[in-house]
């Protein structure tokens, strides 16, 4: 293994770093402070770690995992794009794809291809594991918003329209855990957290 190939490696962890300061719309469960990307990311990756069971077709877990710990390493240089910004989501791809060209470039060949495969594999959601990773990152901000009592979704004008929309890729993923995003949904509505509509 040459130096060089250290070195990239080193590079490219360093970077990562950055992910600790991209803050995201969602804020802790405890309402004291916003989520960064990073604590997002690995908290993505634990709740796949243990709802995994609940998918309706087989997946492989370490998959998953890996893709969700890199699907947000974009955000370093693309920034955090809130899902419910009409305006933001416009040129969200562009900026994104832009983005893992340069920092998975940091890596060595083969490894920026296979981190990259990873994370267009992600935004595809063509794969059990990709549908999966997916339905992680659809749920754990709606834990988020219904712990702190409407969250973002309050703050927003969020309604119950657009949560079922952004929420209905659980489906394609596991029903029993669509049926749970459903119930607490209409107990958020109930709650007032959400907009009825």
């Amino acid at each position: 293994m040459s130096i060089d190939r250290l070195a990239q490696q080193i590079e490219f962890v360093v970077e990562l770093d950055k992910l600790k300061h991209i803050l995201r719309q969602t804020v802790l469960m405890d309402a004291s402070r916003r989520e960064n990307s990073a604590e997002h990311s690995w908290h993505l990756a634990l709740m796949a770690t243990v709802l995994a069971e609940h998918t309706d077709e087989p997946v492989d877990v370490a998959h998953a995992v890996k893709m969700l710990l890199i699907h947000d390493i974009v955000e370093i240089d693309a920034g955090d794009t809130f899902c419910y910004d009409q305006l933001g989501v416009l040129d969200q791809a562009d900026r994104e794809q832009l983005a893992a060209e340069r920092i998975f470039g940091l890596l060595p060949a083969g490894q920026a291809e296979e981190l990259r495969a990873l994370w267009h594999e992600f935004e595809a959601r063509e794969t059990a594991e990709a549908r999966f990773a997916a339905a992680m990152d659809r749920i754990q901000p709606l834990l988020h918003n219904f712990h702190t009592k409407g969250g973002t979704w309050a703050q927003h004008g969020i309604t119950h329209a657009q949560v079922l929309q952004r929420m209905a890729p659980v489906a394609n993923s596991s029903a029993r855990l669509a049926e749970y995003v459903q119930s607490m949904i209409d107990q958020a509505v109930v709650l007032g957290y959400i907009k009825p509509e």
